[in-house]
């Protein structure tokens, strides 16, 4: 039905999806789906953590699990809080 995709299709695929969506939005797309891939690993691993504590000891897993948080993304600037700049009273 569908035969191997080789160079020219993959380019052309490539082109279409420059075109659509526009050279200046893809950076954006490409550091948003990293963002959404490393929040998936991170997710992954505190199941799995998690589950192979709660095989170790299951009477002390009951609260952890309402204690549990969510650790920003290392460089993640959208979770972080204002701050407020100091302000110069001084008169000149």
């Amino acid at each position: 039905m569908f035969g191997r995709l080789g160079a020219p299709e993959i380019i052309l695929i490539l082109v279409v999806i420059v075109l659509l969506f526009g050279a200046k939005k893809l950076p954006d797309m490409a550091r948003s789906l990293g963002k959404s891939a490393r929040i998936l690993k991170s997710e992954a691993k505190a199941m799995k953590e998690e589950s192979n504590a709660s095989a170790q000891a299951p009477a002390s897993n009951e609260q952890s699990a309402s204690q549990r948080t969510i650790q920003a993304a290392p460089g993640d600037v959208t979770s972080s809080r204002p701050v407020n700049e100091p302000t110069d009273t001084t008169q000149r």
